[in-house]
């Protein structure tokens, strides 16, 4: 993996060298034989980036302690050169410094050049005339003349506030006028920097340039902004082997279809023996990925046609053919359901809930003949409002703005409204035939797909509008991403695609879906959202991971079409969907099971792994 300005040509100092004999471990602050500098700090060894040198290695297979004892040397290749560099550097980190002067010395390389060598010593003691004269020697070593420039300018930048942390402010002053401002580099920097001399005492000065102040902390990040301005070859990038080994773990997780917990950078988080892997049984990562029914909720008397947990994952509202909303409440240990009220009275039926943004309350809208919008408390069971502009309205989307105070809602017969909580008509757009809402982030937009096959952006503030999605079949339904980058299209006869709003393009096509002119509708899901689910007309429940279009998981168990699915936004292996078998489905991780038990579950859900 190449690094800023890798090496180009080999410095003679970092040629083939016979190292001298392993020497004792250094004081409190000094250079080893490696040529690195350690320091102690409150009795912890401090280890700065390491740099480089050309190797040769021993085929003896004793320690090749004594060069004259040495049998034939092979050169080693660039590679293991590297991973020797990578090694000791980490080594040197954890402050065993006799065992990198005993790899560096039977290997025949060197951490660092030695010019480098220096320059992290004075850098580290402070001694900033001499760094700034080191620089002299390193500036044959870079690729970029100006960043000598920048180098002297990070220098001197630190020398100044290390002299008004001191209360030296002559000096610093001197530095500000005679050192820094000649160099005629960033003048922004340098006036931010003068304002500094009006601070009152040093925790006022580490406050406002956000400085951890004098000492080892500040110097070693100072090393580590000048290092990036040095080719690999002179001074290796600091932590380079723990940055390799994250960048690898992130890669392997980012490539498993199944991963489904918490991003974490941290190496102690992870096993670096084996690959990572994920399947969607195994105990260790199943116990997250909802594919296994652990209830069914049977309390609806028909037709389940929509279900939503709300935004912080602890309800789930279901609204059915039989006039009823249900609100179920989530444990929030065994993650089980217990219906916890029941809201009556929708003469139509329910096809679609809206949770507004605190989940305080809920909107139910009908089906296309329905002229009528409910708006629930969720919290006391009251119903607030209930609007109908005309009787000739189809009110049978809705979606809340951001601030929670005020929703839009539509229908198929060109009705397009925004109203407050009360149901007052606060604006109108006229002619949209609506079939799904959203409301934008920006508090000012919302997207619409309608009856021409698209997804238009509508402004009620400047009242403009854009299209910004095109189909070549009607839109069933979208929903959209938390960041508000990704939509997720429900298309007849086509199935469910993936489209970048903002890129304004069909990013993917997932397939297995059996997709007619009924109106399904899919999610996001998971840590992240990496996933996709959805329900379909042949019973079944499918997952994609994002990235890839063909389903890795099919789940069985409802008997008629599946109208809806909804991802818990907090709990990452719960969902559920909703079908007209008149049953919701709740799906958890696969418990603990035997081979047999797993057998089992296999058939109810479907491996779908190439």
């Amino acid at each position: 993996m190449q690094s800023n300005g890798a090496g180009q040509g080999q410095d003679p100092e970092l040629s083939c060298l016979n190292s001298a004999p392993n020497g004792e471990s250094s004081s409190a602050a000094g250079t080893h034989s490696n040529g690195v500098l350690t320091s102690t700090n409150n009795g912890n060894s401090v280890g700065a980036g390491l740099g480089s040198g050309s190797c040769v290695a021993s085929t003896s297979s004793g320690s090749g302690l004594e060069v004259g004892s040495m049998k034939k040397k092979k050169r080693l290749s660039q590679s293991e050169e590297d991973v020797i560099r990578l090694i000791g550097q980490h080594l040197d980190g954890l402050g065993l410094n006799q065992t990198v002067d005993l790899l560096m010395q039977e290997s025949g390389c060197r951490l660092e050049h030695t010019s480098a060598t220096k320059f992290r010593n004075h850098v580290m003691e402070g001694e900033w005339d001499k760094a700034e004269n080191d620089l002299n020697e390193l500036r044959a070593l870079m690729h970029s003349p100006n960043a000598i420039v920048r180098m002297k300018f990070l220098l001197l930048q630190q020398k100044y506030l290390e002299y008004l942390e001191d209360g030296k402010v002559l000096e610093a002053l001197q530095v500000l006028r005679g050192e820094l401002t000649p160099l005629k580099y960033n003048t922004d920097r340098i006036h931010v920097l003068s304002g500094y001399l009006m601070c009152s005492h040093a925790e006022d000065l580490r406050a406002k340039a956000e400085w951890e102040g004098k000492g080892t902390n500040s110097r070693c990040r100072l090393l580590d902004k000048l290092q990036t301005y040095l080719p690999p070859s002179v001074m290796l990038p600091p932590r380079r082997l723990q940055t390799l080994l994250r960048q690898a773990v992130e890669l392997q997780r980012d490539r498993c279809l199944y991963h489904n917990t918490k991003l974490d950078s941290s190496l102690d988080s992870v096993t670096l023996l084996l690959d990572h892997v994920c399947s969607r049984s195994a105990t260790h990562s199943g116990k997250q990925f909802p594919c296994y029914t652990q209830q069914i909720l049977t309390e609806h008397c028909n037709e389940v046609w929509f279900c939503k947990f709300s935004n912080d994952g602890t309800k789930l509202a279901t609204g059915s053919k039989d006039t009823t909303v249900i609100i179920w409440q989530v444990d929030p240990e065994s993650h089980q359901l217990k219906l916890l009220r029941t809201l009556e009275g929708h003469a139509y039926g329910v096809s679609y809930l809206a949770w507004s943004p605190d989940d305080t309350y809920l909107i139910a809208c009908g089906p296309d003949d329905c002229s009528e919008l409910w708006l629930w408390n969720v919290q006391t069971g009251e119903l607030r409002t209930k609007m109908s502009q005309s009787h000739e309205d189809s009110l049978t989307s809705v979606a809340w703005n951001p601030d929670g105070k005020r929703f839009v809602t539509g229908g198929q017969r060109g009705q397009f409204y925004q109203c407050d909580l009360d149901g007052n008509l606060l604006d109108s757009w006229e002619g949209v035939r609506v079939q799904c809402l959203w409301c934008v982030g920006d508090g000012r937009t919302v997207l619409a797909s309608d009856t021409h096959q698209r997804i238009r952006g509508y402004n009620f503030e400047d009242l403009t509008d854009r299209n910004i999605v095109q189909e070549d079949h009607p839109i069933m339904s979208f929903t959209v991403s938390k960041n508000g980058r990704l939509a997720l299209l429900n298309v007849a006869t086509q199935g469910v695609h993936l489209w970048d709003l903002q890129d304004r393009v069909l990013v993917r096509k997932y397939q297995g879906v059996t997709q007619g002119f009924y109106t399904i509708h899919s999610c996001f899901g998971g840590h992240n959202e990496d996933f996709i689910a959805s329900g379909s007309e042949d019973h079944k429940v499918y997952i994609w991971h994002r990235r890839s279009e063909l389903p890795i998981a099919e789940l069985t168990g409802h008997t008629r079409t599946v109208n809806c699915v909804s991802w818990n936004p907090v709990i990452p292996g719960l969902m559920a969907s909703a079908s007209d078998d008149g049953t919701v489905r709740v799906w958890g991780p696969a418990p603990f099971l035997n081979t047999q038990e797993m057998d089992g579950l296999n058939e109810n859900c479907s491996n779908m792994d190439s």
